[in-house]
């Protein structure tokens, strides 16, 4: 938490008139009582009405001054936790963008996501209570106690034997409850993520008919969920009582006590009545720092959680070489004895891999699933490194490059088409933000998607729902290729990008890229896509088994001429079935 809080070091401005306005209300709270014992013993005793009013009065400017004292520290308490929970979602989120998909495996979404909401602002409201209460109850004890020593010394050590069992006591219980609300995040993430799954997969959930499975494997998470919560609250809920039980009878000691010495004329009334006040706020006190343990409880474990994040090493290091932008001829792809497993797994993905796609040229991958062609085209822009041989773009090992001028040369279109909320325009040019209007409508002519934007009510300017709900597959594919193709890479991957597009659309789609001065990488399960290309990799269990053109590979290897004979079949039955 320590190094957390450093974020606070800009704001000592704010944060020191929070804590000066803090202790003005404590002083006016600590001389109240003071003021008190003096009316009761001077005024009241006395039947001296002015000097009551007198007295009074000036009580009345001092509690005034501490409400206004309080409602600025408020002010400045609020804009410092506000600043902070902003200051440290930037940093999550930035760090989270800069995670290798190595490191985001290490964590769940739902657990990230909780960390950068949840977590930040449970850390935010213990800064704004730092500043508005946390500090101010245990200085109001302390305060109180010492001005009750001023006050009468017999009766304030009633007070001070009560603060090492009060102590004792707060600290087991923080220590204890910082265990289990640790665990209520953990079971709070898990409880996001069922609720996260059912959000995206509520079609299959439908067609599936699983409400009754899911609503059951909720309800147990939010079981788990609520029991951890209770567990943890209860254990305020003893400790509180007993807070208060050891200051109530402190305070019905003192009045005992003091009785008997006004009684024995060794004390007045007035003096009474304020160690009675003193001990009166310092119950409310402890009751605060009883709260304040839970709030501290939960923050250590959300500091913990965030740190987690924050202090985690990125293990992709960017490189120190620059790859400026418009070279002439580039794009080649060079493959040298790959191979490659992810982390925390023993069989390996790709083994001994090597292939060339000179600039310009067309490369189509083929193979089964899992073959490994999804994973190789990870290696290309850095999203893994590889474990042995070398990736080379234009002759230059990818891991030597700088991570942002190394994508900045590629486009790249997903297998699974992903849009973001916002205008058809605002999809296609994520790819380039700068890109003019020209570049903008070429880019969708150039995926086939132009006219069927023309067609929607607003056209460009129409809404696309989150990962593009309201389009059809065909056209999330091709709106994705758009954003690829508008950003004019030297080299382009295609992971099964137009699968979801027709026979005719996809011929004309593909070119109209070749017309793009790139290299183009495309895996694809198509034959007719794959024919087009300048040479085709046939992928097997991670290892390249053939390559070549369509008329070498239909030559040289059997599984090559397997795969096209059962395509050519299955386009027979499906033209048969058409005519009838």
């Amino acid at each position: 938490m320590h190094n957390l809080f450093s974020i606070l070091k800009p704001y000592w401005k704010p944060i020191s008139l929070a804590l000066s306005l803090m202790l003005v209300e404590l002083l006016v709270e600590m001389w109240h009582p003071l003021l008190m014992a003096k009316i009761i013993n001077e005024g009241i005793a006395y039947n001296d009405l002015p000097f009551v009013l007198k007295w009074g009065g000036f009580m009345v400017v001092l509690a005034v001054l501490g409400f206004i004292a309080g409602v600025a520290n408020s002010f400045f308490a609020a804009h410092v936790s506000q600043n902070f929970g902003f200051d440290v979602r930037n940093l999550l989120f930035e760090k989270i963008q800069r995670f290798s998909l190595s490191n985001l495996h290490q964590y769940s979404t739902a657990t990230l996501i909780s960390r950068v909401t949840g977590d930040v602002t449970q850390l935010q409201n213990n800064v704004f209570m730092g500043l508005r209460i946390m500090m101010r109850a245990p200085l109001l004890t302390v305060g109180g106690i010492v001005m009750a020593f001023t006050v009468n010394a017999k009766l304030a050590l009633i007070l001070a034997v009560l603060m090492p069992l009060l102590i004792i006591c707060l600290v087991w219980s923080m220590n204890k409850s910082f265990i289990l609300f640790r665990t209520v995040r953990d079971r709070l993430d898990k409880t996001n993520g069922i609720l996260r799954e059912n959000l995206i997969g509520m079609r299959l959930i439908r067609v599936f008919v699983r409400f009754a499975h899911e609503i059951r494997r909720f309800t147990k998470a939010n079981e788990d969920l609520m029991d951890r919560t209770m567990a943890a609250l209860r254990l305020m809920e003893i400790v509180i009582p007993l807070l208060l039980l050891l200051m109530n009878l402190g305070v019905l000691a003192i009045l005992w006590f003091g009785s008997l010495q006004v009684n024995a004329g060794s004390i007045n009334v007035g003096e009474v009545v304020a160690i009675v006040n003193y001990a009166t706020r310092m119950t409310a006190a402890f009751s605060a720092i009883s709260m304040i343990v839970t709030v501290l409880s939960r923050s250590k474990a959300s500091a913990r959680r965030i740190t987690e994040v924050l202090d985690a090493t990125i293990d992709m290091i960017d490189g120190e070489e620059t790859m400026p932008t418009g070279d002439a001829g580039a794009g080649k792809l060079v493959f040298d004895q790959v191979s490659f497993r992810y982390p925390g797994t023993a069989a390996p993905v790709l083994q001994s891999v090597s292939f060339t796609a000179e600039a310009g040229s067309t490369l189509a991958i083929l193979g089964a699933t899992g073959s490994g062609k999804s994973t190789l085209f990870q290696l290309i822009p850095r999203f893994y490194d590889v474990d042995e041989g070398r990736v080379l773009f234009d002759n230059r090992d990818v891991r030597m490059l700088r991570q942002d001028d190394l994508r900045n040369q590629i486009g790249y279109v997903h297998q699974e088409p992903l849009l973001f909320t916002g205008t058809v325009r605002e999809n296609i040019m994520w790819g380039k933000p700068d890109a003019t209007q020209e570049e903008l409508l070429q880019a969708a002519r150039d995926a086939q998607i132009h006219d069927t934007i023309m067609k929607l009510p607003q056209q460009y300017e129409t809404m696309i729902g989150a990962k593009g709900i309201n389009l059809s597959g065909g056209q999330r594919q091709r709106l994705t290729i758009a954003r690829a193709l508008i950003r004019k890479p030297k080299l382009l991957l295609l992971d099964d990008s137009t699968s979801a597009l027709d026979l005719r659309t996809e011929a004309r789609l593909l070119a109209a890229i070749k017309t793009y001065s790139c290299t183009i990488v495309m895996i694809t399960q198509k034959i007719s896509t794959a024919m087009q290309a300048d040479k085709i990799i046939l992928l097997e269990d991670g290892r390249v088994l053939a390559e070549g053109d369509h008329a070498t590979l239909l030559r040289q290897s059997a599984l090559y001429r397997q795969i096209v004979q059962s395509q050519s079949e299955e386009e027979s039955i499906a033209d048969g079935k058409a005519v009838e």
